[in-house]
């Protein structure tokens, strides 16, 4: 077993460190479901098995040196040597093969059923969605409210509160489902959006956009316009970059399923969501990578709410909830 143990941990260090230097694509929810399976059969064997059967050799210790001592007792002999303490204590004592399987896994339980259906954490890896979430925000994403999801397959098992308008919500990249995106929700299924000249509207109702204090944006040390935004009855801010167009050249348009639901001009896109679908922009408008290049987020891709910064080691301000 101490053998086989080895080759399974081997296995698993091998795929972190492939992972970790490139060579493949890793997926950390089927990373953390097969270690919570291995642990969990190690676990079940030391509980039923192994543990047991290291007692009864306990037990068979103890009684054959009582065996003994009566033995001696009845030819008058009283004093008898001592066994050393630690021969029991090393046939009690875990095995390393399953202190580092067995004795893990109650924690990596744990850690399995909190990520998978309650809360997951994400680290902000971009600026798309500046000024509501900066890159290096560490944040908190409810798996639940959209309704539970099978970990690894994504399958919903319960149906929960459908996404709203205003939502920012973290998918599965529909072009790279292995990659996680995070951008706010502007259309539900059915609606028609339009964001021409950098004006949103949704179902031919104009989203309110008010002015408000210049963004300095630290990592390009330039400002940028700001402007608060009412969608969904979620007030939020975002960015606007005037050097930047509002329509989008055919090069940048990645092909998608559902593609003739949009139409693309000089002045931006109109877009009808179909059925089971969402269309996601990011806040810093002009640098963001969103639907308006890639197309819709289906509901399968869906991952939970993003709703509350937990941390960000170079400014402790940021950490709090936000819309």
């Amino acid at each position: 077993m101490a053998f086989l143990t080895s080759l399974i941990l081997a296995a698993f260090a091998g795929y972190i460190g492939a992972w970790y230097f490139g060579a493949i694509e890793g997926n950390f929810a089927l990373l953390l479901f097969l270690a919570t399976v291995v642990t969990g059969i190690y676990w079940l064997a030391e509980r039923f098995y192994f543990l047991p059967k290291r007692r009864r050799a306990a037990e068979t210790l103890d009684a054959s040196l009582a065996q003994r001592r009566e033995e001696l007792a009845r030819q008058g002999i009283t004093q008898v040597d001592k066994v050393d303490t630690t021969t029991r204590e090393r046939l009690i004592m875990q095995p390393w093969w399953l202190d580092w399987t067995a004795g893990l896994f109650p924690v990596i339980l744990a850690v399995f059923l909190l990520r998978s259906f309650l809360f997951e954490p994400f680290k902000i890896p971009s600026g798309s969605m500046m000024p509501t979430l900066l890159t290096g925000d560490l944040i908190l994403v409810n798996k639940f409210t959209y309704g539970l999801r099978l970990p690894v397959i994504n399958t919903k098992i319960t149906e929960g509160t459908p996404p709203a308008r205003g939502d920012v919500m973290v998918f599965r990249y529909p072009p790279k489902p292995s990659m996680d995106y995070i951008k706010r929700v502007v259309g539900v299924p059915g609606d028609e959006v339009a964001y021409l000249n950098k004006k949103l509207t949704i179902n031919g109702q104009p989203i309110s956009k008010d002015p408000v204090p210049d963004y300095f944006d630290e990592e390009t040390m330039s400002y940028l316009k700001q402007y608060s935004e009412n969608l969904g009855g979620k007030q939020h801010k975002l960015l606007n970059d005037d050097n930047r167009r509002a329509g989008l050249s055919e090069a940048e348009i990645m092909p998608f399923p559902n593609q003739e639901n949009c139409r693309y001009s000089v002045e931006g896109v109109v877009c009808k969501v179909p059925p089971g679908h969402y269309f996601m922009m990011g806040d810093n408008r002009d640098n963001s990578l969103d639907s308006r290049y890639w197309g819709f987020v289906p509901d399968q891709n869906i991952v939970g709410r993003a709703f509350f910064v937990w941390m960000n080691f170079g400014n402790l301000k940021r950490i709090g909830g936000f819309q």
